[in-house]
């Protein structure tokens, strides 16, 4: 006999106990009776009961749930997060809820209410690219629910965060462009109220400094997405002299103007190398394939929901803000010796 939204209270009514001695019967408590707990859990597992999750949050002060909010599912870097976090929530018997913010916002501000409403532990986030106003995360910390901020973090509110070394992943993109004889390398560059994209920038001049070079403002161009690329980089190319190097702030990017500078007719690498930043499954689906930082989704995943759960299960230690070392994976678009 199929039931919807069964409780303790129709259990025993049907038995003729009490919801209490059924609530123990449920936790195999030794004061029930063998045969009591049999009947309650073989009636239970028939009628499907399943234990109202807001009702033991607010019993136990704790919803065994943690929410999460990404800019956008579909980028791949964030689904190999959303994979590391899981990891980690499934060992340590957590829920998950997932919001996505669709880079913007408001979005943002509608996930955290819908998070709070739905009486989480703590939330894991990463910030939209339109935010610049952080009240609602401040609403968050004000009510002492635990955050971590994963990739996108910000400086402002003193929380946990895990981060990759972006200004060094930066350098060693463009310190490799730089050793395989490149000069004039533009550089992609993301929105510069995000952290990750004003590390990657800083990293970027740091390897040309070394090397005596100063980009002007023209080798530094807002570009990092899809759209932007197939508008900006065929005007890129016009340029005299031409570059003969581009690196930018994501692997999407990169592949756009990796395809963007064939459809011209030049050669990759010889012509113009490209270097992206993730690592994502597209780098290795080009031709040639893509040299990129690999950013370690899965990996950052399992540090922040270790993070967010240390803190609810620990509430007073001391702020964390971790650096994971990221690694740059040499392929064709930058090195002719690469084969793929």
């Amino acid at each position: 006999m199929g039931r919807e939204n069964i409780t303790i209270k129709d259990i025993a009514r049907e038995l003729g106990i009490s919801p209490s001695t059924v609530s123990r019967a449920l936790k195999d408590h030794p004061d029930i009776s063998q045969a009591t707990r049999d009947a309650v859990n073989e009636l239970a597992e028939r009628w499907n009961y399943r234990p109202n999750p807001i009702a033991l949050s607010l019993k136990s002060g704790s919803s065994k749930t943690i929410g999460v909010i990404i800019p956008d599912v579909v980028h791949y870097f964030f689904s190999t997060v959303i994979s590391g976090i899981e990891d980690v929530a499934y060992q340590r018997d957590y829920n998950m809820i997932l919001c996505q913010s669709n880079e913007r916002w408001e979005h943002e501000v509608k996930n955290i209410r819908t998070l709070l409403s739905s009486r989480v532990d703590g939330i894991l986030a990463s910030l939209a690219k339109s935010t610049t106003d952080l009240s609602h995360y401040r609403n968050i910390i004000e009510k002492d629910i635990p955050l971590v901020f994963f990739d996108r973090a910000t400086d402002e509110l003193r929380t946990d965060s895990v981060v990759i070394d972006d200004e060094a992943g930066a350098y060693k993109a463009v310190n490799h462009l730089l050793r395989m004889g490149k000069k004039r390398i533009i550089h992609l560059a993301g929105p510069q109220q995000l952290a990750i994209a004003r590390n990657r920038l800083s990293g970027y001049l740091k390897a040309m400094k070394e090397y005596r070079l100063t980009p002007s403002d023209d080798d530094i161009v807002k570009c990092d997405d899809i759209e932007s690329a197939e508008e900006l980089v065929p005007q890129l190319l016009k340029r005299r002299p031409q570059p003969d190097a581009i690196f930018a702030v994501n692997d999407l990017t990169a592949a756009q103007a990796l395809m963007i500078i064939k459809r011209h007719g030049l050669k990759i690498p010889e012509d113009i190398a490209v270097v992206g930043f993730t690592n994502s499954q597209i780098a290795t689906l080009t031709d040639p394939g893509l040299t990129s930082v690999d950013q370690k989704g899965f990996e950052m995943g399992q540090v922040a929901a270790r993070l967010l759960l240390d803190r609810i299960e620990n509430p007073g230690r001391a702020v964390q803000n971790k650096i994971m070392t990221s690694e740059l994976v040499i392929r064709g678009s930058s090195s002719a010796k690469q084969s793929h």
